[in-house]
């Protein structure tokens, strides 16, 4: 079977390396000059640079799957239990569980939360007991807000801000009082609820341009599947059952494949130019169509799904991260990464040693502020957030008081996931058409997860399956074959990476001038703005 890939986020790596496995003849097409989707890196004045700062937890399965298939498990360690480091002006505290059985690993570390009083932290039992007794898939869960449940289950507002915001605004990237509760449910029962050991965080140690892009062009160039980058779709043309046309971008085409970077047969190439004659089409019989929903509702043919449903998708929205870059002089954080109540601050992370900022010459430490639900952020300029994040970050690290901010640079990424509010659920397609031979993969597709990096993963083996098994309905829990890839790890910070984002842009106000330049970092060709 000749199989098409469109878009090379997690969502269409897994569904490359799944079909290639079966020993398929594959193509994955991407626009951008790397793949990764919006699990990418860049690089900026020596430093690597992720576009959102990601983890993951033992309890996602399908993501941690694919890192195995990719050869990149032992670049993303996990920790031996649950440890997590929560800061506020003038307090920390340590969320740790115990190595007892579920659920009583984590009641020692809630009930000796200090930023509870003590019937707040007896109230939490409530809500817990509560959301095991939620069927997340049961539609009317999708209906009701996170925070009208939790208020209704003795959840105060404080609680609801220093407690539950660290799992549910992160993970589906919404403020939390208005998260779908069927999406948060899925968080709170597999990632606290679940197995005890199912909460352990994971970080990578190398750049998620490494851990994802470069060792999926690697991995499928070695499956003799063929990778082509910077190659736009412009359209997909249905040409008799099981057969399809799949239409270039002419600004991508009219070079021919020199316009493109090719991996095929052991060649691992990134952003070299190959000659050849000119491919303005694609001949297959599947597609798999792995782009962001509004790309996608502008290339599926007309006939492949009702008319509504593709119009609904527009419902999905989009919601923005915002990342913050802080470079000081000297070690002003002490932990790997932290979550922060009280404070602007969500979680922030320490990327000296995978950024090569050591390398480079520098003695100090460079930290990354991930910033979640952020549209009070997208499209505030750098000097304003320079004013108000460093000084926070020196009220939960006292460190930070006496050094100096030798970099500062902000990332912005305004479409990383779709709007994970209530009513959504019925938005989000599953993976078959009507078209025998077309299918959807992406973080945004109805995988029975939020639109996390383990989402996108399990939308590409749903992909999968329903090519293999047509008119099969394929459960979210499903477990692939270990061939194939297995279920991912669900990030708890920006990592969602399941399709292509539509770029990420780098604002930068360097050292102690007040420069306010901004760099569009789209398809990784910078233009300063000053």
């Amino acid at each position: 079977m000749r199989a098409v890939v469109v878009g090379g986020g997690l969502a269409g790596i897994t569904a490359a390396v799944a079909l290639a496995t079966g020993g398929h003849e594959v193509t994955l097409l991407e626009a951008k000059p790397r793949l990764g989707g919006a699990t990418m890196s860049f690089t900026r004045d020596g430093l690597v640079i992720d576009t959102g700062q990601h983890v993951f937890l033992r309890c996602c399965t399908a993501y941690r799957g694919l890192l195995d298939r990719l050869g990149m498990t032992a670049q993303a360690p996990l920790q031996p239990r649950f440890d997590m480091t929560v800061v506020a002006p003038g307090k920390r505290a340590a969320l740790r569980r115990r190595r007892v059985p579920a659920p009583l690993h984590m009641l020692p570390a809630l009930f000796g939360y200090p930023f509870l009083n003590a019937a707040e932290r007896l109230r939490l039992g409530l809500a817990a007991l509560a959301f095991k007794r939620l069927d997340e898939a049961d539609p009317a869960t999708d209906e009701l807000r996170l925070g009208d449940w939790l208020a209704a289950h003795g959840q105060d507002e404080r609680t609801r801000r220093v407690l539950w915001d660290l799992f549910s605004v992160s993970s589906l990237n919404v403020p939390g009082d208005d998260a779908s509760l069927a999406l948060a449910a899925v968080v709170v029962k597999t990632g606290l609820l679940g197995d005890a050991d199912a909460a352990d965080i994971g970080v990578p140690a190398l750049s998620l341009g490494e851990l994802h892009g470069a060792a999926a062009v690697r991995l499928l160039a070695k499956l003799g599947a063929t990778v082509r980058l910077q190659a736009k779709v412009a359209g997909i043309e249905p040409k008799g059952e099981g057969e399809f046309l799949v239409r270039l971008g002419r600004s991508d085409a009219k070079d021919g494949v020199a316009k493109d970077s090719v991996a095929k047969d052991g060649d691992a190439v990134d952003g070299d130019a190959v000659d050849g004659d000119a491919v303005d089409t694609l001949a297959a019989d599947a597609v798999v169509l792995a782009v962001p929903h509004e790309q996608a509702a502008k290339l599926i043919p007309a006939g492949a799904l009702p008319a509504e449903t593709v119009d609904g998708w527009a419902g999905l929205g989009a919601a923005p991260i915002v990342n913050v870059h802080v470079v000081y002089d000297r070690k002003v954080m002490d932990v790997p990464f932290a979550a922060a109540v009280d404070s602007p601050v969500q979680w922030v992370f320490d990327r000296t040693r995978i950024s090569g900022m050591h390398e480079r010459g520098d003695a100090g430490q460079y930290l990354a502020i991930s910033l979640s639900a952020a549209d009070e952020y997208a499209n505030q300029p750098v000097a304003e957030l320079r004013q108000k994040f460093v000084p926070a970050l020196a009220e939960l690290f006292p460190a930070a008081r006496e050094a100096t901010v030798t970099e500062f640079f902000v990332t912005r990424e305004k479409r990383a996931t779709f709007r994970q509010v209530p009513g959504t659920a019925k938005l989000r397609p599953r993976p078959e058409t009507q078209l025998p031979g077309l299918v959807l993969a992406g973080s945004w597709t109805d995988t029975g997860w939020p639109d996390t990096m383990e989402g996108a993963v399990r939308s590409g083996l749903n992909a999968v399956i329903a090519l293999s098994s047509p008119g099969e309905t394929t459960a979210p829990d499903s477990r692939p074959t270990a061939k194939t890839a297995s279920e991912g790890e669900s990030p708890i910070g920006v990592g969602r990476g399941g399709t292509n984002d539509e770029g990420a842009d780098l604002a930068a106000d360097a050292g102690s001038e007040e420069s306010n330049a901004e760099v569009n970092i789209e398809a990784e060709e910078r233009e300063v703005r000053s």
